[in-house]
């Protein structure tokens, strides 16, 4: 298995954190997200190789950041 880390920025709560990891979770391949927005943080955990690019739009598509 493969872990993907990104610092995302706009997340302001639960309610955010639960947005990226419900988006992130119709991703093929992604088998778990964490996300923290005290932390700005969100890891991804892949079962199967996923182009990060997919998971950086997906994230901004929803109204984030990523950097």
């Amino acid at each position: 298995m493969k872990e993907l880390e990104f610092n995302v920025y706009g997340m302001m709560c639960a309610g955010c954190e639960n947005r990226v990891k419900n988006a992130l979770k119709t991703v093929d391949g992604v088998k778990e997200v964490y996300a923290s927005h005290e932390e700005n943080k969100v890891k991804v955990v892949l079962d199967k190789e996923v182009d990060e690019t997919v998971i950086k739009e997906k994230i901004e598509d929803i109204g984030y950041e990523v950097k």
